[in-house]
């Protein structure tokens, strides 16, 4: 995922999830709000109690693969903060794929 795709700032990030909505199911929790820009930008935070830290980045660089081949064009750009829970230690790439897939496209209902 390129670097302009990333949120990195703690301040957006505690803006988003103070004031932003939320959809989730039993692997994630999406954090989003609405934003003026050419794209949408995604931040990504693993809780320690997922596991060591080889684990958790792990599921990250999964989590970005999956992002940056997800191809959705939604009528408004938004900045999202995907919280992954334990439950997605058990899954496979594909089936996190599919469930990350579709709670994003509950955003822009």
């Amino acid at each position: 995922m390129n670097k302009k795709y990333i949120i990195k700032s703690s301040q957006l990030f505690d803006d988003i999830i103070k004031n932003g909505k939320k959809v989730k199911n039993y692997n994630f929790i999406i954090f989003f709000r609405e934003e003026n820009q050419e794209f949408n930008k995604y931040g990504i935070s693993v809780p320690k109690k997922v596991g060591k830290a080889h684990i958790r980045n792990n599921l990250k660089r999964k989590i970005r693969a999956i992002l940056r081949n997800y191809k959705k064009n939604y009528e408004k750009s938004y900045n999202c903060i995907i919280i992954i829970r334990n439950s997605c230690l058990e899954l496979s790439y594909q089936e996190l794929e599919n469930s990350l897939e579709k709670l994003l496209n509950k955003i822009d209902r």
